[in-house]
């Protein structure tokens, strides 16, 4: 004779079969996240990224440590992997006080073996460089000295320029020009939005702003992250009540059309199963 099956065995088939048929359950009840301390008084705060799919692991930085960390390493590997002679490493957190990141880098990359030319867009900020870290004084300069021929008896080294605007686009392209070992770029900006249009935008494009690959580019959207890590393919997560969860990959850095698209998409293919397990337990119940 079958023996009866308990409410709790029950209970625990359903979930089974839940678990079974919806591979993000386990991620959908999770507690609130707390918020995320950075470095040297750097907060800036957002869930730690939960995967989307179970077929696929995308992991966003827990905090601004991680964050550089991961910077360094995809940097690195970008170096090393000689595809290009020019390189982005992008942190846009509103607010993020880049010369403290830009001096933890260049340490870390000396203790790699690397050595490092800081350029800064003026001799201001070059100044509070060296201030901030004597060991890198020699090391420091802005891009117009650069530009008038100094320290290019290192040339074979890696030139780090910082945080360049699109005011400095001129200078910069002179000293990349001049540079002939590798560059790298902390958080610039290269393009001007009140040239978006026209000859000049289209010729910067097309000229130097296409010589430049990016090793690492993070990014809070609204509801939204972007991460790209070299030689992976671009991350895209979505913002959820407790956590970030991964949405799709990208080979190419989505634009905002395509980024509204799989947000879109993910929230209501979310709502379509959420429905899905309700009618479920529903029927267990009734």
């Amino acid at each position: 004779m079958q023996r009866p099956v308990s409410q709790a065995s029950e209970l625990a088939l359903a979930l089974g079969t839940i678990r079974a048929n919806f591979p993000w359950y386990k991620n959908v009840f999770r507690a609130p996240s707390i918020g995320c301390k950075g470095v040297e008084g750097q907060d800036w705060q957002y869930p730690p990224a939960l995967p989307w799919n179970s077929a696929v692991t995308r992991t966003l930085p827990a905090d601004l440590k991680q964050a550089e960390e991961q910077a360094r390493e995809s940097l690195l590997e970008a170096l090393s992997d000689g595809k290009s002679r020019r390189w982005m490493v992008s942190m846009r957190f509103e607010g993020l006080r880049v010369l403290p990141v830009a001096l933890r880098l260049a340490r870390k990359l000396q203790e790699t073996g690397q050595n490092p030319v800081l350029a800064f867009p003026d001799a201001g900020s070059a100044a509070l460089a060296q201030r901030d870290e004597p060991e890198l004084a020699k090391s420091c300069c802005s891009l117009q000295d650069l530009c008038r021929g100094r320290l290019m008896e290192r040339q074979d080294d890696l030139l780090l320029a910082v945080a360049p605007q699109p005011s400095d686009y001129d200078e910069l392209e002179q000293a990349c020009a001049d540079w002939t070992g590798q560059v790298a770029m902390l958080n610039g900006r290269l393009e001007d939005a009140a040239v978006g249009i026209g000859s000049v935008a289209r010729s910067r494009r097309q000229g130097f702003v296409a010589t430049w690959k990016v090793a690492y580019w993070l990014q809070p959207l609204d509801g939204a992250a972007l991460l790209h890590q070299w030689p992976q393919p671009w991350s895209l997560f979505r913002a959820d009540p407790d956590g970030y969860r991964f949405v799709m990959d990208y080979e190419r850095r989505p634009d905002p059309e395509q980024i509204d698209e799989a947000l879109a998409g993910t929230g209501s293919e979310l709502n379509r199963q959420m429905g899905a397990m309700d009618r479920f337990l529903n029927d267990l119940s009734s």
